[in-house]
Order: C-alpha cells, then structure tokens, then sequence
C-alpha cells in the first residue's frame, strides 16, 4: 500500500534525499517541521492520518491552517507539481545552465517547499547556503527582504504577505496559496495555463497545479474545478488581477469598506514605526472603527500618527 510518509528535515541534501526516496518508493510525503514542540507535532501527525491511503499520483500533502485555525492537508499530485514548476520557471526565465535557486524559507510551507520541487523539476542547480554567493534566483517573505541584500540574486520572488511600499527592480511580487501549489499570479498576471475571475468581489482561480482534494477527503474545488479563494479582488479587461485581501479582514465603517492591505503601508512609512497592523474594533457610531496597532522603532519615543 502507498503511504504518506512524514520527512521532519530541516531544509539540506537529507530533505531531498528522503523526499526522492519517498517518491521512488510510490509513497506521498509530508514534509513536517523539525522546529514543531512534540505535542504540536503529533496533533499534526494525528490530523493528517498517516494510515488512510494515498492515490497513486500523490506526491504530496502540506499541511495548511488557513485562515481557521484548524490544520488541512492539502493533496498535491506529481502532475500539479510539475506544471507549478514549468510554470513558475517559464515566467522567471529560468536557465539551468546559468541560474542557481537558494532555499532559505521553511520547507514544510509551499513558499520554501516549491523552491526545492522547482529545482528538482527543472535540473537547476539548489543551495541551502545563504552565503553562496552563486546563487541568482530566491524566494522570501517581506521580513526576510528586509534582512538581505537583494542586489545579489538576479530575481527575488517575494510572497505571503503584502509587499512593502518600495520594493528592489529585481522583486516579483506573487499571489497563491497552499491550494494552489505556490504563487499562481506574478506581477498581477496569472501564469500560463492560471485563469481568474471574480464572482461577487472574490477571486477564484482554475489550473492544473491546483490541490486535488484535502487529505480528509473533500474538495474546496466546484464542478468545474474552480478554487474560491476568500480574497476579495477584481480582475481587468486586459486580465490584470488586483488583490484587495481576505474578505473577512475588511473594516466596514460608516458603510464604507476599508482595507487594511491599504492602510498599513501608508503608516509603516511613517517616520518611527517599525511595524504596523490594522483592523476593525467595534465602535457604537461607526459600526466598526479602524484601528492600528504599531510597534515603534524607538519604544522611548513613540510616532505620533494624527
């Protein structure tokens, strides 16, 4: 019987190793994270039921909490990661022979995961060295392009969360989920193969790289295979996708509706703040009020936001 076997491996040649022995073997792996406290590691083990059989063409299941808390699993065949990885290579130029991609984000998180499975899919040279300097192609969230000198790679690849106000020419920003294998939409355009429409002011999407069901067995895909996010969006004639955020994040205040993906970079531009959220509060007149919780880049000397 094919197995899902779970790879608790930090990312390194072991995580691959034991990923191509897994798939050798015509089993599914889980890749669990080597950071996990015991408990939470066997609440995961346990949710995502390593006795309940795979189909033939999984390849994997990524454990995913949404935005409900509760852990998913979602089914990813061979087929769907090979088209994310032709995909996603075709429209960053990927060569082989020339580009080398640096893995730095964890793999038990599509984001890190589809740098390893694009690599492999593509033969393109893979380090897990921040320091090798020969690497040209990187993916990361907006914390991490704070932290590195993104001049060094010759395309950075920035998802999961919203991007910073001014970003790096050589930055690419992306728009996916779990469900979608990685990003699916790069620079507001949807890759080869993606299609994206809007129903009601939400974004679906349909492609061969999408999940093909969650371990417990259902299906967030309609009959027609189209995947509902929950980020509310529009798509242009011209086919350009616009992201406003989830649905249920919108501040909805006097009757108006407020984003907060908006506001943020507007006050973290703000002279000392280093962080910023925001969100609705109950408020007795407005409905909701919306309200940003900063944290200052000088505790001692707070910014004033008026």
């Amino acid at each position: 019987m094919r197995r899902l076997v779970p790879l608790d491996a930090a990312g390194g040649p072991a995580f691959v190793a034991g990923l191509r022995s897994s798939w050798a073997d015509g089993d599914a792996v889980l890749p669990v994270d080597p950071r996990l406290p015991g408990p939470a590691r066997r609440a995961l083990l346990d949710a995502m039921e390593l006795d309940r059989a795979i189909e033939p063409e999984d390849a994997l299941v990524v454990a995913t909490s949404g935005t409900t808390g509760e852990p998913k699993g979602v089914v990813l065949t061979h087929a769907a990661v090979a088209a994310s990885a032709e995909a996603t290579s075709r429209r960053l130029g990927v060569d082989p022979e020339s580009d080398r991609w640096l893995s730095c984000l964890p793999l038990a998180h599509v984001g890190g995961l589809s740098v390893v499975l694009r690599a492999l899919h593509t033969s393109t040279p893979l380090t897990f060295d921040v320091d090798d300097g020969a690497a040209t192609l990187v993916s990361l969230v907006a914390t991490q392009l704070q932290r590195m000198d993104a001049g060094r790679f010759r395309t950075v690849v920035l998802g999961g969360s919203a991007p910073p106000a001014e970003l790096p020419d050589n930055c690419v920003v992306t728009y996916g989920m779990t469900e979608t294998g990685s990003g699916v939409v790069y620079e507001g355009l949807p890759l080869d193969g993606v299609e994206v429409r809007a129903v009601d002011g939400e974004l679906e999407l349909r492609g061969p790289m999408l999940l093909r069901a969650y371990r417990d067995g259902s299906s967030p895909l309609d009959a027609d295979g189209w995947l509902a996010t929950g980020d509310a969006g529009s798509v242009a004639d011209d086919g350009t996708v616009s992201v406003l955020g989830r649905i249920g994040d919108v501040v909805v205040t006097g009757g108006e509706k407020v984003w907060p993906e908006a506001v943020e970079p507007v006050l973290a531009t703000v002279a000392g703040v280093a962080e910023v959220g925001v969100a609705g509060r109950p408020d007795p007149e407005w409905g909701q009020r919306v309200v940003a919780w900063v944290v200052p880049a000088d505790p001692a000397s707070p910014p004033a936001l008026d």
